[in-house]
């Protein structure tokens, strides 16, 4: 389908074009605890591919393998 690749390009060319305005720095919020998010992600060993926000339409990158790998090193793997 045409319109389903142009979207996935012009997805992808937001994805290169916006990133994080923190220097590197990932915000205390999101490194404390296991979100829904976080689990997803771990659950699918980080494969962007089958990853919710990578299928929505949003202009940043991903920082969530990031998060993952503190998560691990700080407080293990997430319970239940």
């Amino acid at each position: 389908m045409v319109l389903n690749e142009n979207y996935i390009k012009l997805n992808m060319f937001s994805k290169k074009l916006y990133s994080a305005q923190t220097k590197g720095k990932m915000s205390d919020s999101i490194i404390q605890n296991w979100t829904p998010q976080a689990i997803e992600c771990y659950e699918l060993k980080q494969n962007c591919k089958n990853c919710s926000i990578s299928k929505g339409c949003y202009s940043f990158v991903c920082q969530m393998p990031k998060v993952i790998n503190h998560l691990l090193k700080t407080i293990g793997e997430p319970k239940g």
